[in-house]
């Protein structure tokens, strides 16, 4: 029998920790990214899958990694990268974190307060320059305006060979929600739209497109 495809996928936030108890995020629920490791276990692949912080149960047969901050995201997802066929980064990443972390709760002061911030790894840029050329990378660009124009920019700058679109600004659809609308844009100059319809659904036609 032929071995099965692998896909790696990471999915939901991370959180950039101020303190011990607060930290800089995002209203990601992790929704795609574990509907997409469904839709992958239910074609017969294998799949590893790096969480961030979600309220989901894992996939029954996922292989799960969970992990926090983007440091540790890009560390399990550094892991597991080259032995995938197909890596699909779908998590929403924080971009910064704090410089400086306390190591205890910081207490209220009176007054305004100003935080110093340093970017995060860029996950997807550095493990895509890595790519050999049996591997398919997959970049997911939530915008809230000029969609596709700052997926096309993505796909380019990050060498992807497949991008998906969405726009979070629309009541319903998108992050924290169960339902998606996206447009799929490939290397090649393709494009496809598809949506409004259950994650699920979305789920099966990305993988449908990528690795037919």
């Amino acid at each position: 029998m032929p071995t099965p495809l692998r896909v790696l996928l990471t999915a939901g936030p991370t959180r950039e920790h101020l303190d011990p108890v607060r930290f800089l995020s995002n209203g990601s629920s992790g929704k795609m990214g574990y509907a997409l490791a469904e839709a992958a276990l239910a074609r017969g692949w294998e799949v590893d899958l790096v969480s961030g912080p979600v309220a989901l149960a894992s996939p029954a047969g996922a292989q799960v990694t969970r992990v926090v901050s983007a440091e540790e995201m890009f560390a399990a997802s550094e892991r597991l990268f080259a032995r995938c066929d197909l890596f699909i980064a779908v998590a929403a990443v924080s971009d910064y974190r704090p410089r400086f972390r306390a190591t205890e709760k910081t207490k209220k002061a009176g007054g305004g307060l100003t935080l110093e911030l340093e970017p995060t790894i860029d996950i997807l840029k550095t493990l895509a320059a890595r790519k050999t050329p049996q591997q398919t990378i997959v970049g997911f660009a939530a915008e809230t305006r000029d969609v596709e124009a700052y997926a096309q920019r993505k796909l380019v700058e990050k060498n992807l060979d497949w991008i998906v679109a969405n726009d979070v600004s629309r009541a319903g659809i998108g992050m924290d929600a169960d339902d998606n609308a996206v447009v799929l844009l490939s290397r090649s100059g393709g494009r496809e739209v598809f949506g409004p319809a259950p994650k699920r659904t979305v789920a099966d036609f990305i993988l449908g497109r990528v690795r037919p």
